[in-house]
């Protein structure tokens, strides 16, 4: 399932069509804060401001071709994701139906909704939306994009291959782990160029589900995952992705609640950059580790900085 070097470059082609590859930048106070040399890739530079358009971009290329009269898509998502079907409907002409649950960051519903996307609301959380999703997608006639597929999968490892191409050496890159795209995006990069660097995937305690499953070496669900950090707040494991991420990866890491309320406050002391939850948990987990890590070249992915005012603030204040 993990793409070639050749794939991820065709890819990234598509990619380019629509946004500029995102920056790599060390930030000196965040290398005071971890004692680590630290490359940051800015992932919340994006036209949506998330990772997830790259693998949008690269899906919506494959639809057009296979599907040239597709009626319409529909999708689950807590944000990010529907953000970037919306986007790359619109450049092709898809109307495109996006279903979160209630109680969404009202700040990403408005922003899917000025890129062209119906919203519904339905259910307590992203699996209770995604199953009447499946169900809307069979009575309505609509494609179904799934949160975890190869070609998102494709699509997102473009921002791993610009990161290693531009950074050499890194010991270790740490990655925020909802579904598992990214993770398993960041692993193909890393084994298609053939790099011994070490991938560590992060997850909120709340929302553990992942780091269960690594450790158990099999799917584990959860009854919840109420994390601020909505980019990872999944309960059920893909079975795809874990397969991946056993095969690939050092360790989970699992942070919490306060430490991402402090790592995205350290993102904005240091770098002016806005990071949501998910996009700052690696930062976090390097906070954890930062004794272990103390010295070693570190990559960072901040994934996305879309979060609603009243949390930022929340942020700003604990920090």
């Amino acid at each position: 399932m993990l793409p070639s070097l050749a794939e991820l470059e065709a890819a990234s082609r598509i990619v380019y069509r629509r946004m500029l590859p995102t920056p790599a930048i060390a930030w000196p106070l965040i290398a005071e804060r971890t004692g680590c040399e630290v490359w940051v890739k800015h992932e919340n530079h994006t036209p949506i401001g998330a990772f997830k358009l790259r693998g949008g971009l690269v899906y919506f290329d494959d639809l057009a071709r296979r599907e040239p009269d597709c009626p319409g898509v529909i999708t689950a998502t807590r944000g990010n994701h529907g953000q970037s079907v919306a986007f790359a409907a619109r450049a092709h002409g898809i109307p495109a139906t996006v279903v979160v649950p209630h109680g969404n960051s009202a700040e990403k519903n408005r922003a899917m909704r000025a890129f062209g996307a119906e919203i519904v609301e339905h259910g307590h959380d992203f699996t209770a939306a995604y199953a009447f999703t499946r169900a809307q997608a069979v009575e309505r006639g609509l494609h179904l994009i799934p949160s975890f597929h190869p070609l998102l999968l494709r699509g997102v490892g473009t921002y791993a291959l610009e990161l290693f191409r531009a950074v050499a050496e890194l010991d270790t890159v740490y990655v925020p782990v909802g579904l598992g795209s990214g993770i398993c995006g960041v692993i193909a990069a890393r084994d298609a160029l053939g790099l011994a660097t070490r991938v560590v995937g992060v997850v909120a305690e709340k929302a553990a589900a992942y780091a269960l499953s690594f450790a158990a070496g099999k799917p584990v669900a959860t009854e919840s995952a109420e994390t601020l950090a909505d980019g990872v707040a999944v309960r059920e494991p893909d079975g795809r992705a874990l397969e991946v991420i056993l095969a690939g990866a050092e360790r989970m890491v699992t942070v919490g609640e306060d430490e991402i309320l402090a790592a995205m406050a350290h993102y904005f002391a240091d770098t002016h950059n806005i990071a949501e939850g998910a996009g700052a948990a690696p930062l976090a987990a390097l906070m954890k580790e930062r004794e272990a890590m103390r010295g070693r070249k570190v990559g960072l992915i901040l994934s996305g900085g879309n979060l609603d005012r009243a949390l930022y603030v929340r942020a700003l204040a604990a920090g």
